[in-house]
């Protein structure tokens, strides 16, 4: 396309989709912890840890996620100090990750648990009767087959999430949508190529991943 034979263009359009990547598998990592453990939480025999999931999963699925990447801006880095890096760029990338990581756990969470659900109560009973803690039956028995049930939903919720990347450009972190606006303004009369050049690599990059999801989803499916 005739706006990236231009060498800042370039290194501009590689540079924002670089970004996208890195908040995307820094973010997925950490929501995939935390998603597990919210989960571990919602199913435990302790009623404060399950009220204390829930409540999480609550508050955090029913808020826009700007509003969350803002308060991890405003209220975290300028009011409360939190400061990863004294590098600017640095800092808003991991204010990025706080932000992504809380919002997407949350779905984590419910897609974890609904495994947990759809493995047979006899596996957990069974657990308990040879000596097992709810933690052992849990992470050896419980987790390991109802991770296989939900490999296709943490599949659309990872792309979900490198969707909402694009979020975090409103805080300062120069990505595929920031560097798309840029474009635009500065190529005004090219507005549909550029549009086509991110839009079509989201998909390349999408796409493929979708599929690759359902795939391992029909591989590693649990036989009943």
């Amino acid at each position: 396309m005739d706006v990236l034979l231009d060498e800042s263009n370039r290194q501009a359009y590689l540079s924002g989709f670089t970004w996208i990547l890195l908040l995307t598998l820094v973010s997925a990592v950490f929501s995939l912890v935390l998603g597990v453990i919210l989960a571990a939480m919602r199913v435990s025999p302790i009623p404060v840890l399950r009220w204390a999931g829930s409540m999480w999963v609550q508050l955090f699925r029913n808020t826009p996620l700007t509003l969350i990447i803002f308060f991890c801006y405003f209220g975290l880095f300028s009011t409360l100090g939190f400061k990863v890096s004294n590098n600017i760029t640095v800092n808003n990338f991991w204010l990025g990750v706080v932000g992504l990581s809380v919002y997407t756990a949350a779905f984590v969470c419910e897609a974890i648990r609904a495994g947990i659900n759809s493995v047979p109560a006899g596996q957990a009973e069974a657990a308990r009767a040879i000596g097992l803690t709810f933690s052992q039956s849990l992470t050896m028995i419980v987790l390991p087959q109802a991770i296989r049930t939900t490999i296709a939903p943490l599949g659309s919720t990872l792309i979900a999430l490198c969707k909402n990347t694009t979020i975090v450009g409103t805080i300062g972190v120069i990505e595929a949508s920031t560097v798309m606006k840029d474009l635009i303004n500065s190529n005004g009369d090219a507005v549909i190529e550029v549009f086509i050049m991110f839009a079509g690599t989201f998909a390349v990059v999408l796409i493929p991943t979708g599929y690759l999801f359902n795939w391992m989803s029909r591989r590693w499916a649990v036989k009943t």
